[in-house]
């Protein structure tokens, strides 16, 4: 064999986990006679020890041999090779590991599901990671009296594959009010928030291998989705005025990008706001270049100034933009209500593709966010939303700014729910979140999203005004006890 062959065989050994090696030879042991029907293999920290790997590899490696059919573990006695391993006679367990391994749908990073686990606790955990509203942000009252005096409609069958019409009516007034975007109801997908809207246009416009080009750092960097559709994804890195389209050129030129994927409005997580220059030259290179346009916008009415955004779907010429928003940041999380703005044979096939997942909406959502939207509470609802979260992120930047000095960089936002941050000095972001959630504080690594280390982002639309100060005292005594070297 070659060097070229050898190296490739390498490779692929290399690809393959260290459990799944330790079982194939294992198994190729037994075949060869080594370890005959019935008699015991080494014990697990045996072969730990002797291999140079952990006991849980090991353990792994038992697991992947007994789903299989290959052995047999006795409670007391130890391991052994099954006595009927070539035959058909006894019933073999489902190997379950390796199922969930094996899958097309990629689950989350690990420390995304560690952030997830602990802000679903009951405990007194203050949640800087969260991107949702705090209990006293959400309009409770109004909706509990929508639904206490309003006339709930009759029909509780399927709805409409593009979601409940008076909603999608009640949007395209929305949009033309609050947005500066024309459009129709039947331009309208009503989706689970915006979530099912990001997973709908991946699984439906793109296929595997096609190239993409999403923002960094990014949201997109911490979701699955992207790898599991099998894409190839392209960085566009993300300064003070948000992305240069000048850098989409090379790289559709390079990669031939099938779609780019941007969060213009208080960017998720640096908080940026795309300028209008860079606007109007993105959206002139995705008509000369055919290159769809992901407008993903939860933050745009959360100004806290008041001034009205143009999103990038309002200055749209050329129809070269799929609209994608939702309820989530600004009236609840819970009521799932998202939807995308698009040609209509596009939110047709989306609508298709929805109807295969979970044959439509919920009306009971539907109903009241219709309800709510149409009423007169929401604008003031919005108006009290800016006011608070504004006065949130002074509180949140003074208290960094008061408790790290020029230690710290960042540039607080003028809209959304996230502050951006840069500890200058060394630390481990992983030890620093575990150190974090030991004194009751959870925030995001900005690794989890792409970014180079020292980068953290707090979301301050989650915790209470009152909890704001005592985060702070957290994340600096977790700061230094996960051994932050300052920079000098």
């Amino acid at each position: 064999m070659d060097d070229k062959s050898n190296a490739k065989t390498n490779h692929k050994q290399k690809e393959i986990p260290r459990y799944k090696q330790i079982a194939e030879q294992i198994e190729q042991r037994i075949a060869g006679g080594e370890f005959p029907p019935g008699s015991y293999l080494p014990s697990e920290r045996t072969l730990a020890n002797e291999l140079h790997v952990n006991r849980s590899t090991i353990v792994a490696a038992y697991d992947e041999l007994q789903a299989a059919g290959v052995i047999e573990r006795k409670q007391g006695s130890g391991t052994m090779v099954s006595e009927d391993i070539w035959g058909l006679a006894r019933t073999r367990v489902p190997n379950w590991r390796h199922l969930t391994e094996s899958g097309s749908f990629r689950p989350n990073l690990p420390l995304i599901r560690k952030i997830r686990r602990e802000t679903t606790q009951e405990n007194e955990l203050i949640d800087l990671a969260s991107g949702e509203l705090s209990f006293d942000l959400v309009p409770t009252n109004s909706l509990q009296q929508l639904l206490t005096t309003g006339d709930f409609p009759s029909h509780l069958g399927y709805e409409h594959p593009l979601g409940n019409g008076p909603l999608r009516e009640t949007l395209r007034v929305h949009m033309k009010t609050w947005r500066s975007i024309d459009t129709t109801p039947s331009s309208i997908l009503i989706t689970s928030g915006a979530q099912q809207a990001l997973h709908l246009v991946v699984q439906c416009l793109l296929k595997p291998g096609d190239a993409v080009a999403i923002e960094s750092p990014s949201y997109c960097n911490s979701l699955p989705l992207f790898h599991s559709a099998g894409l190839r994804t392209f960085s566009l890195p993300v300064d003070e005025d948000g992305i240069d389209p000048e850098q989409l050129i090379e790289l559709h030129r390079t990669h031939r990008i099938k779609m780019v994927f941007v969060n213009p409005n208080y960017h998720n997580p640096t908080g940026t706001f795309l300028s209008h220059e860079r606007r109007e030259r993105l959206l002139a290179i995705s008509a000369e270049n055919g290159i769809p346009i992901i407008e993903d916008d939860p933050y745009s009415l959360t100004s806290f100034s008041g001034e009205r955004v143009r999103t990038l779907k309002s200055m749209d010429r050329h129809g070269t933009v799929l609209y994608i928003s939702s309820l989530t940041k600004i009236v609840a999380s819970g009521l799932r209500i998202g939807w995308i703005v698009g040609p209509q044979t596009v939110i047709e096939r989306l609508a298709d593709a929805k109807q295969q997942f979970d044959f439509g909406h919920s009306i009971f959502p539907e109903w009241l966010a219709e309800r709510f939207l149409a009423s007169p509470d929401f604008a003031h609802h919005i108006e009290q939303l800016r006011s608070q979260l504004a006065f949130r992120c002074d509180q949140l930047a003074f208290h960094l700014l008061d408790t790290f000095g020029d230690l710290i960089e960042m540039r607080p936002p003028e809209g959304g729910i996230h502050l951006w941050c840069r500890l200058l000095g060394d630390f481990s972001e992983q030890r620093l979140l575990s150190e974090a959630v030991k004194r009751g504080l959870v925030f995001v690594p900005g690794h989890l999203f792409g970014s180079s280390p020292g980068f953290v982002r707090f979301t301050f639309g989650r915790a209470r005004l009152e909890q704001i100060p005592e985060a702070v005292v957290r994340f600096a005594d977790a700061l230094t006890a996960s051994g932050w070297v300052k920079k000098q």
